[in-house]
């Protein structure tokens, strides 16, 4: 009988991906035959699964943490957002549509079949199941109809661990506050709860944890301090990037603006990984540094809005001067699309402008497309001359003069395009940082010596890291049950 476990967080980023992916690794070391799961997730950081379609970039650092192959199945339904207001639907890896929130409330319920589906296929022949809640169960206003936290607990009879943030303050009133305000349908399915991100003597909250199990009566299955090796894992939820220092006076500058609709900015943390990378991310009303040595621009999931954002916050004429400068600049997907003469959507994909000017750093043009290009690839650097391995999510294809000097070559195609000059090049690969070989030469062409360090074997060691952290604060009995 297939064992089953579900994080639910007190709100949004409260870490429950991280312990997930401690957990599926603590199970992989011991022996078991793991497996992560999420019903739904919502961000613009996508993967594409060893099977092929879209899935969260955690759910694929979940199945990395597992030792298994990826699959759409561990994260059935994908919410895109394209706007303040509305997402593109992902179901089981494919693109199934477009709602705003209102309407996709009333669309959750006929999706639970699918998660229902994909629940089923993900646990058979495993022996763990560790599934991921999305918000917080308290949002007592979505419960209806819900499938991602205890809409589907309920549904699927698994058993949810509440955890919280003690760093954000108020721990004690979220759990508490939980407890009393979910039915008692839904407060049955909690089996306790976990403390995460405490700073300092753990001993010090003992009084805290009394509290809790008196106002819930629930048991505390461990006190987890700030786990220093999760910062060396692929962030999600963008909401990081409002916390990351900035201006560390390293030997190199790359500057990275944070558009409105973001998307795959894992791409940037081997760079950040990089001891003599000064990673710099430009948020809204500030400038671009004009010490950068290198400006990179994201990739995007709403390119025409995020390109007219771009031009608003002042950031082109920022870009313009950092070229005459003699700075470099580097898209991917959706910032590749930004960098040419014209984006044109005749068919309205992304919305009401039918087209828009570029950034004409790049004698190219891009066309939306309806077909979705969704597939992993391997590649090289034609600008390097190294192995690449990397992920294609993009709409649209690009044409022009500039392709004939492409960027890479991925699965024996050009794609991509690099400027007269060099300067300023542009490719739909995602994934591009992670060799070491291409980061060792992107570095070397700064007159620095990087890319020495196994990025993927890093993240790995990190994912071990964070397994031992957990072994050591949760409670031993509740995780050799739950191992056994």
């Amino acid at each position: 009988m297939t064992k089953t476990i579900m994080l639910q967080g007190t709100g949004s980023d409260v870490g429950k991906t991280v312990l997930v992916a401690g957990l599926c690794r603590i199970a992989a070391n011991r022996g078991l035959k793991v497996a992560p799961f999420k019903p739904q997730n919502m961000s613009n950081n996508a993967a594409v699964s060893d099977d092929g379609g879209e899935i969260g970039r955690a759910q694929w650092l979940q199945s990395m943490a597992a030792r298994i192959p990826s699959s759409v199945h561990m994260n059935p339904v994908l919410l895109k957002p394209q706007s303040e207001t509305g997402s593109q639907i992902i179901v089981q890896g494919k693109v199934a549509g477009q709602a705003r929130g209102r309407d996709y409330q009333a669309l959750k319920p006929k999706l639970m079949g699918a998660v229902m589906d994909s629940f089923e296929i993900v646990r058979s022949g495993v022996d763990l199941v560790v599934v991921e809640g999305a918000g917080s169960p308290a949002e007592i206003n979505l419960r209806a109809g819900d499938i991602a936290n205890m809409g589907f607990a309920t549904r699927a009879n698994v058993p949810v661990v509440l955890v919280g943030d003690i760093d954000r303050g108020g721990v004690i009133a979220s759990l508490v506050g939980t407890h009393t305000i979910l039915s008692g349908e839904d407060r049955a399915m909690i089996s306790g709860y976990i403390i995460n991100k405490f700073r300092g003597d753990v001993s010090l909250f003992d009084d805290g944890i009394a509290a809790v199990n008196g106002f819930t009566g629930w048991s505390c299955f461990g006190v987890v301090p700030w786990l220093k090796s999760a910062a060396r894992l692929p962030a999600e939820d963008s909401v990081v990037l409002e916390k990351l220092a900035r201006g560390t006076g390293r030997a190199l500058k790359v500057a990275v603006p944070v558009l409105s609709r973001i998307a795959n900015f894992d791409d940037l943390d081997p760079l950040a990984a990089e001891p003599e990378v000064d990673l710099v991310f430009v948020r809204a009303g500030e400038r671009i540094p004009a010490d950068a040595g290198l400006v990179v621009i994201p990739g995007s999931k709403a390119t025409i809005a995020d390109l007219a954002d771009f031009r608003a916050q002042g950031w082109d004429h920022d870009l313009q001067a950092h070229v005459r400068r003699g700075g470099r600049v580097i898209g991917i997907c959706g910032g590749f699309q930004m960098l040419g003469a014209r984006v044109t959507d005749p068919h309205g994909i992304e919305g009401n402008i039918s087209e828009i000017d570029g950034l004409g750093l790049l004698a190219v043009e891009t066309e939306m497309a309806a077909e979705k290009t969704v597939r992993n690839s391997s590649a090289r650097s034609a600008i390097y001359d190294v192995t690449l391995e990397g992920y294609e999510i993009h709409l649209g294809r690009t044409t022009g003069a500039d392709c004939a000097r492409p960027a890479v070559i991925i699965d024996g195609r050009a794609d991509g395009a690099v400027s007269a000059n060099g300067m300023v090049s542009g490719t739909y690969l995602h994934g591009l940082f992670a060799s070491d070989a291409y980061r060792a030469a992107l570095l070397k062409s700064f007159g620095i010596e990087g890319g020495g360090e196994n990025y993927r074997l890093s993240v790995d060691r990190a994912i071990d890291d964070v397994a031992a952290e957990l072994e050591a604060v949760l409670e031993p009995r509740w995780l050799d049950s739950l191992m056994s």
